[in-house]
């Protein structure tokens, strides 16, 4: 094979792990998809670092927890200086490229502060998060919002409004001709306005070919981050996905009655949620499902169209490719809509990760049950590309080893946080901004969620699965919870907070006695123990 030259990374917007042919869904067609699976690894237990967009993608594009980025919510700035992936790929001269969504808001008062003009190209890679934004688009554009590119494209085609994007790609239409907007759940059966060919998917899809075909002029290693906006709601497709799976495709409900009896008061609340009454509907659920399937299926041609297009420019032999989400969506289950908590349909992800280097293919269509974070795909693609990974930076870790066969000394859980304080959820249980927290543990079977000021939530997943019963006040799992809690309590304690100061220099300054060497004679005695001190470092220079 050639060398690595290039990453295609691919992220679907609320696409659910269970929601490909590859990860289950008996009646859900992913042919390209699950042919992807077959020439990578599948990674079975991959959980994002928060269940919710913003936060999520800030950790996947920082390679840290929320924690250390600070950006805990949708629109939370992400603050100037904070290390992003396109930081440390451009340090190594690969091009960190965007097309489609990335939640980012950027920090105009801190760029203010810092005299950084926005429309700059300092204030522009601030602002971007570290991609330069070949065409950005994060998919929700209501009327008075700054309008998108794909307005003007949708215009060209013919399909003229006020409000293209609303009224032609997520809006259907009456029988009398009157709209039906696409936002409300009751019209996610009806089809779509605009041809499917005009659809914001293929529509990102030839925008990410169009920048694959002009880079290959520039001749720079690229990192592709192609982010498609659904199946996120609207939840509205267009032909022929609108009408492509009904009811009779959809899997069975994933709740309990005894989930709704005395239930955890932060899980009580989010079941109380607008949105989550009403997914929790069966007539909610019949319509918006086979839409959400359709819409996958729709990304799934896409991925067809795409791979056929890199085999064809021989892109395929030194691309890594990696297909994964930002989260996931309860779609009924658990009595809820929306993401927002820990349950496997909201936290856990799928990830494919096909590496084209010859050193992979011992693992080709191999599952990886290790436990896998969002934030691994920072430190996978610095080492792909041949660049030292920045471990006091980076709290992920490289998958490399993983996808080569190797057998690493892995980590035993898996983190996530979510902070509630922008939700009326606060509101519902009268708690301070800065106590809206939580935090889950995951070791593979036992998942621990800490809720600030409630008791925790725990649930057995090798014995209950669907996380139907939680065990969080359980007096036999006590044990299991002060395990976790210390878990929990020793990675809150050690951040990776020396981002200016690498490790390796912070272990030369004792280790080679720097500050004598510097002439910083604290507290030594006298010039025999001064002699004793310099005899010891010149000893240790020469070995």
């Amino acid at each position: 094979m050639a060398r690595a030259k290039n990453v295609l990374w691919i992220m679907c917007d609320q696409l659910r792990y269970d929601y490909l042919g590859c990860t289950g869904h008996p009646t859900l067609k992913t042919p390209n998809i699950d042919a992807m699976a077959k020439r990578g690894v599948l990674f079975t237990k991959a959980y994002v670092q928060s269940p919710i967009c913003g936060p999520s993608r800030m950790s996947f594009y920082t390679g840290r927890y929320m924690r250390s980025h600070g950006s805990h919510w949708n629109g939370w700035p992400l603050r100037v200086g904070e290390p992003t992936l396109g930081d440390h790929l451009n340090k190594i001269g690969v091009r960190n490229v965007l097309v489609g969504k990335t939640h980012m808001a950027p920090d105009l008062e801190g760029m203010k502060a810092l005299g950084i003009p926005p429309e700059s190209m300092i204030g522009v890679h601030v602002a971007e998060c570290g991609f330069e934004p070949y065409e950005r688009d994060d998919g929700l554009h209501p009327t008075g919002r700054p309008r998108p590119k794909y307005d003007e494209y949708l215009r060209q085609q013919g399909f003229d409004a006020t409000n293209p994007w609303e009224h032609w790609a997520n809006s259907a239409v009456a029988e009398d001709g009157s709209l039906q907007n696409g936002w409300l759940l009751v019209h996610a059966d009806k089809a779509a306005r605009v041809p499917e060919e005009h659809s914001e998917t293929p529509y990102m899809t030839r925008r990410a070919m169009d920048f694959i075909t002009e880079a290959e002029t520039d001749g720079r290693p690229w990192c592709l981050h192609l982010s498609y906006i659904k199946p996120h709601w609207p939840y509205i497709a267009p032909e022929p996905y609108a009408s492509m799976y009904s009811t009779d495709d959809m899997i069975p409900v994933i709740r309990s009655e005894r989930e709704r009896q005395n239930p955890h008061p932060v899980f009580g609340a989010y079941m109380d949620m607008r949105y989550s009454r009403n997914m929790a509907r069966d007539d909610a659920r019949e319509k918006v499902i086979p839409t959400y399937m359709g819409l996958i299926t729709q990304i799934d041609d896409q991925m067809g169209v795409l791979m056929k297009f890199l085999e064809e420019r021989g892109l395929l032999d030194t691309t890594m490719i990696v297909f994964t989400s930002d989260h996931g969506d309860y779609l009924g289950d658990h009595w809820m809509g929306e993401k927002d908590l820990f349950h496997e349909q909201s936290a856990k992800i799928p990830l494919i990760i096909i590496d084209p280097s010859r050193e992979a293919d011992a693992t080709r269509g191999t599952r990886s049950d290790a436990l896998v974070e969002g934030i691994d795909l920072a430190p996978t693609f610095v080492d792909y590309f041949g660049g030292k990974v920045p471990s006091h930076i980076l709290e992920g870790r490289s998958l490399l080893p993983l996808l080569r066969g190797e057998k690493p000394e892995w980590r035993k859980v898996a983190f996530s946080e979510y902070d509630y304080a922008m939700q009326d959820v606060r509101l519902k249980l009268n708690q301070p901004i800065e106590r809206c927290r939580l935090f889950m543990v995951f070791d593979g079977r036992w998942k621990y969620i800490h809720a600030s000021g409630f008791r925790p939530m725990l649930y057995d997943l090798e014995t209950d699965p669907e996380e139907y019963v939680d065990r969080g006040d359980d007096p036999d799992c006590a044990g299991i919870i002060a395990r976790l809690q210390a878990e929990l309590f020793d990675w809150a304690l050690h951040p990776s907070g020396h981002i200016t100061t690498p490790r390796e220099k912070i272990a030369a300054y004792a280790d080679n006695q720097l500050q004598v060497k510097g002439g910083v004679l604290i507290g030594i005695w006298d010039e025999k123990e001064l002699a004793a001190i310099k005899d010891g470092i010149a000893q240790r220079a020469k070995m």
